[in-house]
């Protein structure tokens, strides 16, 4: 089974900017769709964006439109979620999963820590 890990949390300040990477165990999650989530302090997790397979189609949620950007590396088995002008409301733990849509069988990274602070 897909194992992934992500990594680039950290505490930072409202209008900064923070990459989260996700890295798979095996080149087979170059053959999934995978998502982002998050879920805050008290909150249920949430759905951040998503990416195609091929890498060439994105969606977002509302919330992040216009400062998130998701896009992959294939050769490095890792998918990226650029965060620009984050907001406090970002703070969260992020989770990557694939396949995307999620399903039973759906692989959850650890989590990776976001605070931001105003």
């Amino acid at each position: 089974q897909v194992q992934l890990v992500e990594s680039g949390g950290g505490l930072v300040q409202s209008g900064d900017s923070l990459r989260l990477s996700c890295g798979a165990s095996e080149r087979t999650f170059n053959f999934y769709a995978m998502g982002w989530f998050r879920q805050a302090p008290g909150k249920e997790r949430e759905f951040v964006g998503a990416v195609t397979r091929s890498g060439d189609i994105t969606r977002y949620a509302d919330s992040v439109k216009g400062r998130f950007t998701i896009f992959r590396d294939h050769a490095a088995n890792t998918v990226y979620l650029q965060m620009n002008n984050l907001k406090p409301e970002d703070t969260a733990v992020y989770y990557c999963a694939a396949p995307y849509p999620v399903v039973p069988d759906t692989t959850w990274g650890q989590g990776t820590q976001v605070t931001v602070s105003s």
